[in-house]
């Protein structure tokens, strides 16, 4: 991790403890608490919606295999758009980048609603494709903005509040799937009302996304401004952002982002295979819940700048790593078991309890993992262009 005195532009969360800090006066609508919340707010009516529907259990349907082929089609794209992001930027900016990146998730939430009521099956492909294209975009530009606009001392809190937001949507869909479904105790798939609300929750994401404060327009109360922008030209941006995927650091985080996102790929799955609607209701609901505790835990930690920096970075990788290993050795042993058996789970059945708290603790560990790595990448970053390149990598190699 790169040390502060390396890091000319981009200030890490340590800055502090060596700088007196300062409190100038901001305007509500220009600080970084309004800016990171309409960035929460878009993150809950686009992936945060696109969680809720993930979080059902493949997208609510009865089976997973049509919808895990469609997502594999999305991440497949994103990682062709997360490439391209910076030259993007250049042309419509962090916020217009922003704008772009919300608008291909409805189409998608379009697609699900029409094959659970109608059984169509092409449209999933076509708004998985429109979500991946669009996704990358907005991924890359999410993060880049939540990694610069926060001050110094603000950094792991702002990161957690901001994914707060995407976990927000997890959270509303369950519990709005488990007010419909609360009698439903078999396995099967959700009921097509429940897409409609969130197909228009996610037509709003373009119009939160015009709030955002332009980076020229953010008043921290460092009294810094905000440069977040690319001035060179696009091929010079395409090659460097392939040179900085190949750099040292960024190479040597590459398993660990690898063993992050796997998590996400599986544990939907896992709740759609062995457990009844309702239970994947509940699951949605509470899971979202415990996460954004931990989640906002580990971002207050990870801002305590009485601790070194190097102090939490290494306290907060072991301790996710140890408990990362532990949940999956748990859950190899439960599937292995199930494979046999093939159960449908109720929260009245009996073992319900061992089986579903895995798939709870699994979704907290994506959740810290995910905010881990934003910390990461905010302190390998060496100015301010270099967050939008990391950024796009760090959301392009998830998705791969």
């Amino acid at each position: 991790m790169a040390d502060t005195d390396k890091i000319p532009s981009v200030e890490s969360a340590s800055d502090v403890s060596v700088q007196q800090r300062r409190d100038y006066p901001v305007r509500w609508y220009r600080s970084t608490f309004f800016n990171i919340t309409v960035l929460g707010l878009c993150n809950f009516s686009a992936p945060g919606i696109w969680g809720a529907m993930n979080s059902l259990g493949a997208g609510g349907a009865q089976s997973p295999h049509l919808v895990n082929a469609g997502n594999a089609l999305t991440f497949c794209l994103m990682v062709v758009s997360c490439y391209f992001s910076s030259v993007i930027v250049k042309y419509v900016g962090i916020k217009g980048a922003l704008m772009l990146g919300t608008v291909g998730y409805a189409p998608y939430a379009a697609a699900l609603y029409t094959n659970n009521r109608f059984g169509t099956e092409w449209f999933i492909y076509l708004g998985s494709s429109l979500c991946g294209l669009s996704a990358g975009l907005f991924w890359m530009a999410e993060a880049a903005i939540a990694i610069a606009y926060p001050e110094p001392w603000n950094k792991g809190k702002a990161l957690g509040y901001w994914l707060t937001y995407r976990l927000a949507g997890q959270i509303l869909g369950g519990a709005i799937n488990l007010g419909l479904n609360a009698d439903r105790d078999q396995a099967g798939k959700v009921t097509y009302t429940v897409y409609l609300i969130f197909i228009a929750l996610q037509c709003i994401g373009p119009v939160v996304g015009w709030f955002l404060n332009k980076p020229d327009q953010v008043e921290r109360k460092d009294g810094k401004k905000v440069v977040l922008r690319i001035a060179k030209d696009p091929w010079f941006e395409l090659k460097e952002t392939a040179r900085l995927f190949c750099t040292k650091k960024f190479l040597l985080i590459l398993l660990w982002i690898g063993q992050a996102v796997f998590a996400e790929a599986v544990y939907f799955t896992y709740l759609a295979l062995w457990f009844s609607v309702r239970a994947r209701a509940l699951g949605s609901f509470l899971s979202g819940i415990i996460a954004v505790i931990c989640g906002n835990l580990l971002g207050a930690y990870l801002d305590r700048t009485t601790i070194a920096l190097r102090t939490r970075a290494r306290t907060s990788f072991f301790v996710i790593a140890i408990l990362q290993g532990a949940w999956w050795l748990w859950a190899t042993i439960l599937v292995t078991q199930f494979r046999d058996s093939q159960p449908t789970y109720d929260w009245a059945s009996h073992g319900f309890g061992r089986a579903f708290a895995v798939f709870i603790f699994l979704t907290v560990g994506f959740q810290l993992n995910y905010l881990f790595l934003y910390f990461v990448i905010g302190n390998l970053a060496e100015d301010e262009e270099q967050v939008i390149r990391y950024a796009a990598l760090l959301r392009g190699t998830e998705s791969g």
